[in-house]
Formats: structure tokens, sequence, C-alpha cells
């Protein structure tokens, strides 16, 4: 089998195109089928990417509907005013190639990482499959994260066109951007909150934190949270931080109470949460499933007046960044 080459892998950066050819390499002569199926699902995932490379720019397909907006931003208007559940059908093609190409893109590199730890592979090789495949996740979740703030029909209109702004540079340049060029400092801690598990204790949180606070490269997501901020977005944190629902925690602290416990250990808690249909994750697709969770349970805290956090931890503190900094 002739393996790819780099010219055939335009559309990853450096990083990537090298872990690709190696790890096809340490693949090819164990498990040659696994390798040949890999090589397949990379050809086409090369052709989603000429997909989204020839679609049409979107700064440009917008750009003669300029004069119709108060604005002078007609894409921008669209996006602060469409809901969430109604956005895929107003954005351009360039958004919905880019957006199969990366879930494309994630399994492909799940398939690779799979694939090394079959083989064995060496530790250096197989932690770099994980470090991009961390990276393209996050880049998922970041884009949802952000089209959340976008759509958000309660939020500052500043708030929703810096959000906006982002997206577009994300959707424009889809081959190019991954998450540390937007929003490096959700990467740092998405990073070091896959390497804390929870303890649980007291419920106060405080081991967690400063292990966070000691893995974290960027720690202005958490210092957010050392600032005198309303209970709700404490409340959310605490989801971030201890891995269980709002709802969760105060079913917990009450039989805590009830039962004169000072401390209870995480496996006890999670003994005490309903059972999940969701196939167990780990590392960061398991940070993926915890904002999908959360995120939901926060929408339905919204449609039916229940008390707890109306928004994730990442949604308050981005929103923060975006309105002080104008974006």
């Amino acid at each position: 089998m002739l393996g790819p080459t780099e010219d055939d892998l335009f559309f990853l950066d450096r990083e990537e195109q090298g872990l690709v050819l190696e790890s096809l390499a340490a693949i090819q002569p164990v498990l040659p089928g696994e390798a040949e199926i890999l090589a397949s699902t990379l050809h086409r995932l090369r052709r989603a990417a000429e997909l989204v490379a020839k679609s049409p720019s979107i700064f440009a397909s917008w750009e003669s509907r300029r004069q119709t907006s108060h604005t002078g931003e007609p894409l921008l208007d669209l996006l602060c005013e469409v809901p969430e559940w109604d956005l895929d059908l107003h954005v351009p093609m360039r958004v919905i190639f880019g957006r199969a190409y990366l879930v494309a893109k994630i399994n492909f590199l799940k398939g690779l990482s799979y694939g090394l730890e079959e083989v064995h592979a060496p530790d250096t090789l197989r932690t770099r499959g994980e470090q991009e495949l961390g990276q393209s996740i996050y880049s998922k979740l970041a884009e949802e994260l952000f089209t959340s703030i976008v759509t958000d029909p309660g939020a500052d209109r500043r708030v929703k066109l810096a959000a906006a702004r982002s997206l577009l540079i994300v959707w424009e340049d889809r081959l190019t951007t991954e998450i540390d060029d937007f929003a490096p400092v959700l990467e740092s801690v998405w990073e070091a909150r896959n390497k804390v598990r929870p303890v649980i204790g007291t419920t106060l949180g405080t081991h967690e934190f400063f292990r966070l606070l000691r893995e974290c490269r960027d720690t202005r997501f958490l210092e957010y949270f050392e600032g005198d901020v309303p209970d709700e977005q404490l409340q959310a944190f605490e989801e971030f931080l201890l891995g269980l629902s709002y709802e969760q925690l105060s079913e917990l602290r009450d039989h805590m109470r009830t039962e004169g416990i000072g401390s209870v250990s995480a496996d006890q808690a999670q003994a005490k949460a309903p059972p999940s249909w969701a196939p167990h994750a780990t590392g960061p697709q398991a940070l993926y499933t915890s904002y999908k969770k959360r995120k939901v349970k926060a929408q339905y805290r919204v449609m039916t007046s229940a008390p707890g956090p109306h928004k994730t931890a990442e949604e308050f503190v981005m929103t923060a960044f975006l309105l002080r900094d104008g974006g």
C-alpha cells in the first residue's frame, strides 16, 4: 500500500501531517487491513476538505448583501437574530460542509488512536495522537459554545456580535483554524479538567480547584470564579468542577446533612446519580459529553423556571470576557 504524501494532506497542519504519516507507518506492518481502512478514510476526509476549500467564501458571498443591512454586516445581524434550533437553515454552505468535515476528522483521529493502541505504538506517538484528537474535539466544543452565546435571546448584543465575529473566522478558515487560535483559555481549562478526577469529599470542591490551578496553563477561567460572582454562576462552576449536576449536588448535600456525614467519595456520589444511557467516555470526549449534559440541564431549567444555573460555566465566563474585551 502506498502511503499518503504531505501534498495529499494539505488540509492538516504540520503536526497533524507528521502524526498521520508516522502512525500509518507504525500500523501497516502489524495490521495491514486496519491501515488500509484508515487510508481509505483519510482519502474521504481529503474529499470532504476539498468541499470546504472550494465552497464560496462566506465574506465574499455576503458582500453583495451589505447594502441592505443597517450595520453593514448582514451575516452578523442574521446570526444574532436566528434561534439556535433554526440556525442550520440560515448559514452558508461553507459552514455546513465545514461542520461535517470536523466531525469526520474527529472520527478519523479516533480510529488512528485505536490503531496505535492495538499495535502498541510508542507512548510518545500515542500521546501525540491523543493531543491532536483532543484539539479537534475542543474546537468543535468551542464552536458550539460560541453558537450558544450568539443565539442566546437574552445576551447583550455586543457579546453576540463579538461571538459571531469569532464564528465567522472559524467558518471561513475551517481547515487552518483550531481552538488555540480563537479560545486558548478554554483549551487550557478543558485540558486541565481532564487530568483532574473529582474526589467530592465535603462537596466544596477545594481539592479539585487547586488541582486545576496546578494543571492549567492559562488560569484566567479559574480566576474569574475567585471574584465576586453570582450564586448561579458558582453553581455552574460546581457542576463543571465536580462532575455532578446542581440537582445531584443538592440531593447529595441533603443526604449528608440528614445522615450526619462530613464527606463522601466520588464512587459514593456517583452511586446516588441516576444511570446514564450514554456509553462511558474518557479524555476530551468525556469533557464534551459533560458540557452537552450540563447545557441540556441548563436549558431545561430555563424552560421550567427550575432552580439552578441557566447556563454552563463556560458560557458565563466567555460572555463576561467578550463583554469586557469587546470581542
